[in-house]
């Protein structure tokens, strides 16, 4: 693992992947942040979307969603995710694998609450996912949740985090001649509870 230094060195994926994330966040021109996040049908056809990487816990990755959202339920179903994280600017992607849980309590509530109102109100409005009759109808049901929850809505029931508690993870960098540098953690008895390995491009 000599070879493992430079943007790769390290004992913790989660502290590397924070460190790029970080790096990522002053020349990505918007959302550094945004993952690809795949999930499956009960038909096992993959489904792939973006969404926010909201954080980057000791031993997971955590995202939040509409639980009754496609994504939601196919997670919930299968209780498995994947997801890339791409920046073009530092020509370097975080790939990972794992299993899931829901992300509720406290830390949910306050992500939420740290949202803008708007987004909020969005949250209580949006069947996410579902058939609607029209952009207008969509505004009178926000306009109908403005009314009952007024200025301080709670987090509602159907709406939270999810963690995503990887079994693999792999550092990807951009070499030249596409000769690229890969190195894939997965869990075992190595490095932390984590066997590393060098792949080919």
């Amino acid at each position: 693992m000599s070879e493992r230094d430079g943007i790769f060195v390290g004992d913790d994926p989660f502290e590397i992947a924070r460190k790029w994330l970080a790096e990522a966040e002053p020349v990505e021109p918007n959302d550094p942040n945004a993952i690809a996040l795949a999930s499956v049908d009960a038909d096992g056809l993959p489904n792939v979307r973006m969404v926010l990487l909201k954080d980057i816990l000791d031993d997971s990755f955590v995202f939040y969603t509409n639980y009754t959202s496609t994504k939601g339920q196919e997670i919930a179903a299968t209780g498995k995710a994947a997801f890339v994280l791409h920046w073009k600017s530092l020509r370097r992607q975080i790939r990972v694998r794992g299993l899931t849980e829901r992300f509720e309590g406290p830390e949910a509530d306050a992500y939420y609450a740290s949202r803008s109102l708007k987004s909020r109100l969005g949250a209580w409005s949006s069947p996410q996912s579902q058939p609607i009759a029209s952009r207008a109808s969509l505004m009178a049901e926000v306009a109908r949740q403005t009314a009952r929850h007024g200025t301080n809505p709670p987090r509602p029931p159907f709406w939270g985090g999810i963690r995503i508690v990887p079994s693999e993870i792999e550092f990807w960098a951009d070499g030249a001649f596409r000769l690229h540098d890969r190195f894939q953690w997965r869990k075992g008895a190595s490095v932390n509870g984590w066997a590393i390995t060098r792949l080919a491009p």
